[in-house]
């Protein structure tokens, strides 16, 4: 009897040291996924805090660039100063090409014209003392903003000898001073501007004759060297545009076929896996290779103008197409084996049932991977960098094979322009135009991938 008891009792003991034992391990198993529970958290926590930071502070530095000090002035279009020829006309027989040479003489003609001179007397009315300064005048408007009124001359030369209200640009100093850029504390031998134009300033803002308004410029001009307040996006804008036409035209189409094939058709072979694995490579390639490689191609062997849209697409193709297609090939093998075995058993052949049934069910996630890949191009900078789209370009290019730059590049140049307090806000204010147009691309996939999505 107390045989059995004493087994009875070193049985519940070790009952009871492997129960102690268990209820360690959950008790650490417990802790550890809390722990790693509260790692993730944190994880998540700290990037969403960093990515607010980083908007916050691009948006609180480049939302004051979307406004810009402009003076409201009576400019009266003397034709006593504009002195030009009737603008011409198409005439009855004249070629097309005779009309244009006409034109262009014409344009030359009212380009000579030293709009500066209508300028200085609506500025003279608006400033009493203004005559005893007129040297200082010249640093109140911005120097871009003769050819603003040269433009409106061209347009409708009907103005001249009549007079017109406008809000022209101020100089970039006046700019950054009225803003409170620029430390008012500082002696006047290290301001920009000097004391009686800052006096000036001062007095028509508080009179209302200068304001600060909306700044159509940044999207409507290119870019300028000479007249930095005028300076705009319009020229980088154009020139991504080109590039995503090109990228769109040629990356999705070339990668969604390669991955149809290499997919669906092509043979399981040593050629294919070597093909699988070089495309795997190619999209972990740094980008500044492709622009080594677009550089010494497109521009050494096929002599295409540097600097042009056209380049800079077919180096963000060679980049865009390893993500197109590994996108594409991926939505294909979610598609159910059974929707082709299906097709087939029902007589359709290997091509119907990719085209007819496969494809139209794949074509969400296609469509996602394409627009993610062409998004991705269009924040690229280093490869436009080595075809030469960094160089300063004044013109908003008119097709794909005119000189152009990027918005990126765009970026990067006022970046590194020496009027910091000025262009620090426009570098920016260019960045919030990139990330929406980015966003606006990704918010697109994610739309068509939730509208067409078709749940197995």
């Amino acid at each position: 009897m107390t045989t059995e008891l004493n087994t009875v009792t070193n049985a519940n003991k070790a009952y009871s040291k492997v129960q102690q034992q268990v209820v360690r391990s959950l008790k650490k198993r417990h802790r550890q996924e809390k722990l790693f529970r509260t790692a993730g958290l944190l994880a998540v926590s700290a990037s969403i805090l960093l990515v607010i930071l980083l908007f916050v502070n691009i948006f609180a530095k480049g939302l004051p660039a979307f406004w810009q000090h402009s003076i409201t002035l009576d400019i009266y279009f003397d034709p006593a100063i504009v002195k030009i020829s009737e603008k011409p006309q198409p005439q009855a027989g004249e070629t097309e090409n005779e009309f244009r040479q006409r034109d262009l003489a014409w344009r030359s003609e009212v380009g000579l014209v030293n709009f500066n001179r209508l300028i200085f007397p609506a500025l003279q009315q608006v400033i009493p003392d203004a005559q005893q300064h007129r040297r200082e005048l010249q640093r109140i408007v911005t120097s871009g903003e003769r050819f603003a009124l040269r433009d409106l001359v061209i347009a409708d030369p009907s103005i001249i000898g009549q007079t017109k209200t406008l809000h022209l640009l101020t100089d970039a100093n006046i700019d950054v001073w009225l803003k409170g850029n620029i430390d008012r504390s500082l002696p006047d031998d290290q301001q920009q501007l000097s004391a009686k134009v800052r006096e000036w300033v001062d007095a028509l803002k508080q009179q209302g004759v200068i304001s600060n308004r909306f700044s159509f410029a940044l999207f409507m001009n290119p870019d300028s060297r000479s007249s930095l307040a005028s300076a705009g996006l319009a020229g980088a804008f154009m020139g991504s545009l080109y590039m995503m036409l090109v990228v769109i035209v040629l990356a999705i189409p070339m990668g969604v076929a390669a991955a149809i094939y290499l997919e669906e058709f092509a043979p399981k072979n040593r050629l294919t896996d070597l093909v699988e694995v070089n495309i795997n490579n190619l999209a972990a390639v740094p980008s500044i290779v492709f622009g080594l490689l677009g550089a010494s191609i497109f521009i050494g062997w096929f002599n295409l103008p540097m600097s042009a849209p056209v380049v800079g697409g077919l180096v963000l193709t060679l980049m865009t197409l390893p993500t197109v297609i590994i996108a594409t090939r991926s939505t294909l093998k979610a598609i159910p084996p059974s929707i082709r075995q299906a097709a087939l058993g029902l007589g359709a052949s290997k091509t119907q049932a990719v085209f007819h049934h496969v494809l139209p069910l794949a074509i969400p996630g296609i469509l996602t991977g394409s627009i993610i890949g062409v998004a991705q191009a269009l924040g690229e900078t280093a490869p436009l960098l080595l075809i030469g789209m960094k160089s300063f370009v004044a013109s908003v290019p008119g097709s794909a094979m005119d000189q152009a730059t990027a918005l990126p590049v765009q970026i990067y140049l006022w970046q590194g322009n020496e009027l910091r307090n000025f262009f620090e806000a426009r570098t920016s204010a260019a960045i919030i135009v990139l990330l929406v147009m980015m966003l606006s691309l990704n918010s697109l996939a994610i739309w068509l991938r939730k509208r067409y999505e078709v749940r197995w």
